[in-house]
């Protein structure tokens, strides 16, 4: 089975770069830039930037249905980029070599299976998790911390 991965919009960051940091504070959010290379992942790009780059550490609503009682939010980092990161059939580079909880949720955003897998595992859960017709999408959280990493669909 295909699937594919989309970051987020940049679209819907690119204002708050414009704020100063006290006024990022104001909103729960706070400029940060890249201390060393492949520790920061942009859920913009789905890649983990170099060293030296500005990113915005926001809190994101990935579960946003209202009638559910898995409705979450939490921190991501997001980049200036205007490029959306798309994968199709492959893992974003933000997901490879990485502990993954993969939460699979059915249309009403209720949970109806969920794993921990790293490495070539994590694409055999996608695959068994998106065999399963009443899954509708599989939500990726870096297992250490559980921030929210990416948004899995059948293609």
């Amino acid at each position: 089975m295909t699937f594919h991965m989309r970051g987020l919009e940049a679209e819907a960051f690119a204002p708050l770069f414009g704020l100063s940091d006290p006024d990022l504070h104001a909103i729960g959010a706070k400029r940060v830039y890249a201390d060393e290379a492949d520790a920061y992942p942009c859920r913009v790009t789905l890649t983990r930037v170099p060293a030296g780059t500005e990113l915005l550490l926001v809190n994101h609503v990935h579960q946003p249905a209202a009638s559910s009682p898995y409705r979450a939010s939490g921190p991501i980092f997001v980049s200036r980029s205007a490029a959306t990161g798309h994968y199709r059939g492959e893992l974003a580079p933000i997901l490879i070599n990485r502990l993954l909880s993969l939460r699979a949720y059915d249309a009403a955003a209720m949970i109806v299976n969920a794993d921990v897998a790293e490495g070539d595992a994590v694409l055999d859960v996608i695959e068994r998790f998106l065999a399963d017709r009443q899954v509708a999408h599989v939500d990726a959280h870096f297992a250490r911390r559980g921030c929210f990493a990416a948004r899995i669909e059948r293609a």
